[in-house]
């Protein structure tokens, strides 16, 4: 082996042992791989606000969506708070140096109640979106108790009442307090939402 091709195989290991979620995004072919890579790292970047829910506590939904932003941002990704894709969108997240392009648009909201939450879809799929991008988010940050059973009936309202042009039931998600659902856009395009749930509930009682 050349000296040119040790170094490369060098660097690749260095990548592979200090950031893997980096270089499972860029060797991603296929959708479905990105989804997976990105999802490893949303994964660990709600858990990170979890574990500081009481340091968090004051924030409203920008300081959280910041808060998020921060934690999503690793090499490979470029991570933007409101920035403007037809209007103002809380996040949007690119995947840098990546062939074909990939966006992902996210809106985040303190969770309050199923409408709440159905609103920000619209603002999304209706005002945001254009088609073109990959599944967008919707982060719930869930500060009151029983996050399971809130996001539960949530997707069972969703499903009753297919909002906004959703095609069919939702599907499981591999994040937990999570689920996926699609919907057909103004573009013709079937687009995919994932609905992420982030347990930001802390007990107030003095000891």
């Amino acid at each position: 082996m050349s000296a040119s091709k040790d170094s490369i195989f060098e660097l690749i290991e260095q990548i592979k042992k200090k950031a893997p979620e980096y270089l499972d995004l860029l060797t991603a072919k296929t959708d479905e791989e990105f989804e997976t890579a990105f999802d490893a790292v949303l994964d660990k970047a709600v858990r990170h606000l979890e574990k500081n829910s009481k340091n968090f506590k004051k924030l409203n939904e920008v300081g959280l969506s910041g808060a998020l932003a921060g934690s999503l941002s690793i090499p490979g990704l470029t991570v933007t708070q409101e920035a403007h894709s037809n209007g103002h969108v809380d996040l949007i997240i690119e995947a840098d140096h990546c062939i074909p392009n990939r966006t992902k648009l996210a809106e985040a909201k303190i969770y309050g109640g199923p409408e709440y939450h159905i609103s920000g879809m619209s603002q999304l799929l209706d005002r945001y979106s254009t088609g073109s991008e990959g599944r967008g988010l919707l982060i719930s940050f869930v500060r009151q108790q029983d996050i399971k059973s809130l996001i539960a009936n949530l997707r069972k309202k969703m499903d009753k009442e297919l909002p906004l042009q959703q095609t069919k039931p939702t599907q499981n998600h591999k994040l937990k307090w999570s689920f996926l659902s699609m919907h057909t856009h103004s573009s013709g395009e079937e687009l995919e939402l994932g609905h992420v749930g982030c347990n930001l509930f802390s007990n107030k009682t003095k000891k």
